[in-house]
């Protein structure tokens, strides 16, 4: 068990990275028309919209910039995906083909409760901030 323990963090940095990459190409795959996909026209509801939020949210998060807000609002559109587009076939994801939208709405919302993690762009931002004056003047 100690070797989960001494992994935890690392995995879980690469769980948001993972994360947050596959959600970042599914929305550039129907923002800009990649990897086989039609692009959706500009300001189409909820379409283009979703989209948007899988590419900034997406990029948000793989980089560890604002994880928990982008988590949030991800899961969110994620939930709103299910509700509004599979519920109404079956109750049940593997019924409605709804898998996908529930598995990320879960995955962000986990990530929601547990940060970024390691490898975060803000956690390095903060410990640059925070580190202490070492009282030499920088040479010139």
């Amino acid at each position: 068990m100690k070797l989960f323990d001494k992994g935890r963090d690392h995995v879980l940095a690469l769980f948001r990275v993972v994360l947050g990459f596959l959600f970042f190409c599914h929305g550039a795959s129907t923002v800009f028309g990649l990897w086989g996909h039609h692009a959706t026209a500009v300001g189409t509801w909820p379409g283009w919209w979703a989209a948007l939020i899988q590419l900034v949210g997406g990029a948000a998060v793989t980089l560890g910039i604002g994880t928990r807000v982008a988590a949030v609002i991800c899961s969110g559109s994620m939930a709103f995906a299910y509700f509004t587009v599979h519920v109404g076939k079956a109750v049940l994801p593997i019924e409605n083909g709804g898998e996908q939208a529930a598995i990320f709405a879960w995955a962000f919302l986990l990530l929601a409760f547990t940060g970024g993690g390691r490898w975060a762009l803000t956690d390095l931002f903060r410990r640059t901030r925070e580190a202490p004056a070492t009282g030499t003047v920088p040479a010139a």
